[in-house]
């Protein structure tokens, strides 16, 4: 079966680490890189837009904003698909995400099980595309 191969944008090392660990074996995902400030993350999805399926942005990095990233990414393909992993998923912020681009936000203290099952329905949803070609 297909995986999805997501990028993750996160400044916390251990947060990184253990979202990494999680996605790969509950939700088939395929980390095919990280970074942890707003210019690394903004250069290598914009730089590789063939080579990622999903990115996973925190909005407050240790340089920048997730918010840049999600503005520098508006271009990609429409199955690309960016979410936001935060710890102030406000209405406000789920409002403002959107209009910048993202597909969907998630809280880290209380929506991890809601990013790993969207991941896994992105994985399904991709995996009935390249069956059907």
């Amino acid at each position: 079966m297909t995986t999805i191969r997501t990028f993750i944008v996160e400044d916390n090392p251990t947060i990184r680490q253990s979202l990494i660990g999680t996605l790969r074996e509950v939700a088939r995902v395929d980390p095919i890189g990280e970074a942890e400030t707003e210019a690394e993350g903004t250069k290598w999805l914009t730089h590789n837009l063939s080579q990622w399926d999903l990115a996973i942005v925190d909005l407050f990095l240790k340089d920048g904003t997730g918010f840049r990233v999600l503005e520098a990414c508006r271009q990609r393909d429409p199955a690309q698909k960016i979410v936001v992993l935060s710890n102030y998923a406000t209405p406000e912020i789920r409002r403002k995400c959107a209009n910048l681009g993202a597909d969907a936000v998630f809280d880290k203290a209380t929506e991890i099980d809601d990013l790993i099952d969207y991941c896994q329905r992105r994985r399904q949803a991709q995996f009935s595309s390249f069956a059907a070609h």
